[in-house]
């Protein structure tokens, strides 16, 4: 008889030693929940379209901030745009690039752009960029924070887009034909 409950006992504390995932501190589920909470509110009032985004631009100390990677950057991006990609976004790095933690930042991302084309390759929504930019940035103290909740048009003339490589703006041209189309044209 007491070999059993020998036996299970043991294999209950053995089932709770396993169970129990390895804590890392550094890692913190829960309260990133409480946060992303916190900053959903928060966000839709910071949400602004088009005409308003590039009023704020030409308002003095203002950082457009492009969190894509630097080569997506290069590629193309806002005039006027700093770029900093979210991997590398630290308490260090965002003070370097943006300065006081009032300092007003404007933010955008591929999902701002309906031409899913390079340099601007559409996110799915819920992983859209600036969905954790914005997040990030709450969460190091910076909160004068807008957030362009417009889609544009890449080609639309009022977009000052450049490129670090010396190249034009990407056309329609430049995307892909879609295999239905090119299948359809060489029956």
């Amino acid at each position: 008889m007491l070999r059993p409950i020998l036996f299970l006992s043991i294999a209950v504390a053995s089932a709770q030693v396993e169970a129990a995932a390895p804590v890392n501190p550094q890692i913190d589920y829960a309260t990133f929940r409480h946060l992303t909470a916190e900053v959903e509110p928060y966000r839709q009032e910071r949400l602004i379209d088009w005409e308003a985004f590039v009023v704020a631009a030409g308002e003095p100390g203002v950082l457009i901030l492009d969190a894509r990677s630097e080569r997506q950057f290069a590629a193309g991006h806002i005039d006027g745009a700093v770029n900093l990609p979210l991997p590398e976004f630290s308490v260090e790095r965002l003070a370097e690039v943006i300065g006081e933690v009032n300092r007003p930042i404007l933010i955008y991302c591929n999902n701002n752009f309906d031409d899913d084309r390079p340099p601007v390759m559409l996110k799915s929504g819920p992983v859209a960029l600036n969905i954790p930019t914005f997040i990030h940035l709450y969460a190091y103290g910076y909160r004068n924070i807008r957030e362009l909740g417009e889609v544009v048009d890449l080609d639309d003339p009022r977009i000052p887009w450049v490129t670090d490589t010396g190249g034009s703006r990407p056309s329609r041209a430049d995307r892909p034909e879609p295999a239905a189309a090119r299948g359809a044209r060489n029956r």
